[in-house]
């Protein structure tokens, strides 16, 4: 018998017929494989699939809304469990601020839901209306308003999830501080699937801001513009988000920018003030005077349609880099704010040495930067030069004391760098960790690995 059909014949309907193509693969486009996809309807479920695969080491590979960037959901056998039908809101409390969701409820959803009770949850992670709340917390991901109010861990004060061999467990929950043993919510936020299956979370929440107003500062070059970066840091201002992008990327979006680009213009900083409404204009203000000298020219819209064009200008900006050559190649290296400069130029140098064009973008205010490569997806010579150049960009965040991943995580594409920036004992205490949640290996295998496979081949997804 099948592993589908023995499936089948324990979970029913939550078994589906075949393995549909959406769900081997993710925002990278890796083909992947698998014996069975499975959505359970509960956590309950959740928990006894995994203890119905670990009785019979069979793969569990987790999935959300399949909107990652490191492969991490990308299966290589075994089954899929997919998280859609958890999708419910177990409890709302805005007097509170306080929300208990299931971990297949849509990103999107849950910001529109807590925003029309007056309230906010920050995290902005690309692809809202698809990305999951357990996929945003198994990667602990981020977005531009990361810079004032965090990442996702520091926007869950609890989880559920299901453990290896097959038992659901919750750490912290509805309190907002906890600090009684090891932190294990912690520890499982961030990781990727390969520790345990989050079903559901507690989060905190904040009341929305009054007013939100967007900057946009264009600068001649690089080096005009990182120093506006590192003006607005010193100056203490706390922005909402500080987000750049160099002039390859501002190509990439000349022609959509909603107020017009100057002439001359290689860089732009990209900035927002909330609060009150007061308080918001007063630090639109204090942004542009930071950031305003030697500015070739400044768009701060402060009516609504203004404001969201410039936002929606943004959010379709990876689809204008992206058209450029009908492929990128794009990672999200980390560096200190003060090396921003130095890996902008370094991004642009190691795309000419290997006949590629080099950009970056992204939340420059935490030093995560979006550094890509144009590439012909078909064209097999450039992908083989992509593959060295990003191995010397991971070196490049190293050199200059940053790291490899800001906020995509590891997943299957970036499997093993991690030994090149962590000590050999920090790369056991890692590997320790997995096997003291996973001690068979079952869980997501092969994705988030700290030290390099012997034989592994290197992996490049083109977002085309």
């Amino acid at each position: 018998m099948s592993l589908e059909r023995e499936l089948r014949a324990q979970f029913g309907p939550a078994v589906l017929e075949g393995t549909p193509a959406d769900y081997l693969t993710d925002f990278t486009r890796l083909p992947g494989r698998a014996d069975a996809v499975v959505l359970p309807e509960s956590a309950e479920q959740v928990a006894a699939v995994l203890a119905w695969c670990y009785e019979r080491d069979v793969a569990i590979v987790p999935r959300g809304g399949g909107t990652g960037a490191s492969a991490g959901a990308v299966p290589d056998g075994g089954v899929v469990l997919a998280l859609d039908r958890l999708d419910r809101v177990r409890s709302f409390e805005p007097e509170l601020w306080r929300i208990h969701v299931e971990a297949g409820v849509p990103t999107g959803r849950l910001k529109q839901l807590v925003r029309e009770s007056g309230l906010m949850f920050a995290p902005d992670p690309g692809a809202p209306e698809q990305s999951q709340i357990g996929g945003n917390v198994a990667t602990n991901a981020g977005g531009p308003h990361a810079f004032k109010y965090g990442v996702v861990a520091d926007w869950v004060t609890g989880l559920e999830a299901a453990i290896p061999p097959g038992e659901l467990v919750s750490v912290g929950g509805a309190i907002r501080k906890d600090v009684a043993g090891y932190d294990v919510k912690r520890l499982l936020v961030g990781s990727e699937g390969t520790l345990g299956i989050v079903t559901a979370v507690w989060l905190k929440l904040l009341p929305a801001p009054e007013a939100v107003l967007p900057v946009a500062i264009f600068h001649r070059g690089t080096g005009e513009g990182c120093a506006a970066l590192l003006r607005v840091v010193g100056s203490g201002i706390l922005a909402a988000a500080l987000d750049a992008l160099d002039a390859e990327t501002l190509d990439c979006g000349r022609a959509s920018f909603p107020g017009g680009v100057p002439d001359g213009a290689g860089f732009v900083l990209l900035a927002e003030a909330d609060g009150s409404r007061d308080e918001a204009e007063r630090i639109q203000a204090e942004l542009v005077e930071a950031a305003g000298e030697g500015a070739l020219g400044v768009y701060a819209p402060r009516d609504r349609e203004g404001v969201d064009a410039l936002w929606r200008w943004r959010s379709g900006l990876a689809f204008s880099v992206l058209a450029r050559r009908g492929g990128v190649v794009a990672e999200d290296i980390v560096v200190p704010l003060d090396r921003v400069e130095e890996a902008m130029h370094a991004t642009v140098e190691i795309g000419r040495r290997h006949g590629l064009v080099g950009l970056s973008f992204g939340h420059a205010g935490d030093g995560n930067l979006h550094s890509a490569f144009l590439v012909d997806p078909v064209d097999p010579d450039e992908l083989s030069r992509v593959e060295v150049a990003v191995e010397e960009l991971f070196e490049l965040a190293i050199q200059l004391g940053g790291s490899i991943s800001g906020e995509h995580g590891l997943g299957l594409l970036k499997r093993g760098r991690l030994a090149r920036q962590w000590s050999p004992r920090a790369l056991d205490l890692h590997e320790q960790i997995k096997h003291v949640f996973d001690p068979k290996n079952l869980l997501n295998p092969g994705k988030k690995l700290a030290r390099p496979v012997p034989g592994d081949r290197k992996m490049i997804a083109t977002r085309s």
